[in-house]
């Protein structure tokens, strides 16, 4: 299909065109602050004291993002989320789990741990895409384990914590932390990457790990369980604590995450930043609502992102060809999930994107589709 020659005027464009779901925009004061670190940062050792007091300013400026409580670390690694779900079927499950699968990735969380021939065949609730299954007690599993926020459909979940008190609670929050509020008591790993929420690079894996997830970690590592030295959580957790990670990290991304962390606390911690993402989700659900030819795909208000919108369209506007002419006009990474087959439109609304531009957008679909008619 030939792509429509539409302009959108100077006055209705966003001021920063970029609304993908991860990597998220990035901010330019945080990229001009790394470019002042060129020659005392950027390619230097991380074993030695300057990327270290990276590693600390950003550890310490997400435990207080979160609100870690007393007792609980921030440990990170590298190789991003996926990276961690091993690490987690190596190091964090005992013996068996339990998962909410409502879309890729937490399906595929599951099948990971399907495959570990060291784990018993996991438990494993479904339900369609655009809802989310039943956060609820589950027998005979260690860890229950579910997505904060399942950025392929858009469904998010408010942790809360069910079962025994020796099941641990694993929440996957790379599209969330930073831009969802949520009680950390629910949780005993929250873990996540940073080029969503945080506005950062990827390749990085973080976690907020509770005392009862630390005592699993040493008792998995003591048991005589093969781990992998790179997915080994054990190592993760002594070289955190020594501000640094097992192996070579990517320093750019570090840096940027303490620099939207430290933005985010320096204007009011997880409120302010959570806030700035409710604004935009009401701002872009209210305008789906009163279009002719949009609307939410997640039907239960309750259930929809306020970090990542779906939006469906109706059949007379074909949702790439608008992702197409709005990419011409410098409006970036609106594509839906492609393995959801949906005509709909993927949109982030996380804490580094101004709800302004949020509003700017709705003003430019709604030029587009009134010339694609």
């Amino acid at each position: 299909m030939t792509t429509p020659q539409i302009t959108i005027p100077d006055a209705l464009l966003p001021h920063d065109g970029r609304f993908g779901s991860g990597p998220s925009k990035v901010r330019p004061t945080s990229v001009e602050a790394l470019a002042a670190r060129a020659t005392d940062y950027l390619g230097t050792s991380h074993r030695q004291l300057p990327v270290r007091m990276m590693v600390a300013e950003m550890r310490n400026g997400i435990a207080e993002l979160l609100r870690a409580p007393d007792g609980y670390e921030i440990i990170c690694g590298n190789g991003g989320s996926t990276g961690f779900w091993d690490c987690a079927v190596f190091g964090l499950i005992d013996q068996r789990s339990h998962h909410l699968s409502f879309g890729e990735f937490g399906s595929k969380f599951a099948k990971a741990v399907a495959a570990a021939p060291h784990l018993a065949e996991p438990s494993v609730a479904e339900s369609e895409p655009g809802t989310h299954p039943p956060l609820e007690p589950v027998a005979y599993v260690d860890t229950i384990c579910f997505p904060h926020n399942e950025t392929s459909t858009g469904v998010m979940v408010d942790p809360v914590r069910v079962g025994t008190a020796d099941q641990l609670m694993l929440v996957d929050a790379t599209s969330g932390a930073g831009g969802l509020m949520f009680e950390p008591e629910a949780t005993d790993v929250y873990y996540f990457a940073p080029q969503k929420a945080l506005a950062s690079d990827g390749g990085l894996w973080i976690a907020m790990v509770s005392p009862a997830a630390v005592e699993r970690i040493e008792q998995i590592a003591a048991s005589g369980r093969y781990i992998p030295p790179s997915l080994d959580l054990k190592l993760a957790l002594d070289n955190s604590r020594q501000d640094q990670t097992y192996n070579t990290p990517a320093l750019s991304t570090i840096f940027l995450t303490a620099q939207t962390v430290g933005w985010f606390n320096e204007n009011g911690g997880l409120s302010w930043a959570a806030g700035r993402s409710s604004a935009s989700a009401e701002i872009l659900y209210g305008w789906a609502e009163q279009s002719p030819v949009a609307s939410a795909f997640v039907a239960d208000p309750q259930q929809r992102s306020t970090v990542v919108a779906t939006i469906d369209f109706d059949p007379s506007i074909d949702a790439d060809t608008l992702v197409e002419v709005l990419r011409s006009n410098g409006i970036l990474d609106t594509s839906g999930y492609r393995k959801l087959g949906r005509n709909q439109l993927r949109i982030g609304m996380f804490p580094a994107i101004d709800p302004d531009d949020v509003k700017a957008l709705t003003e430019c679909i709604d030029y587009c589709v009134e010339r694609m008619q």
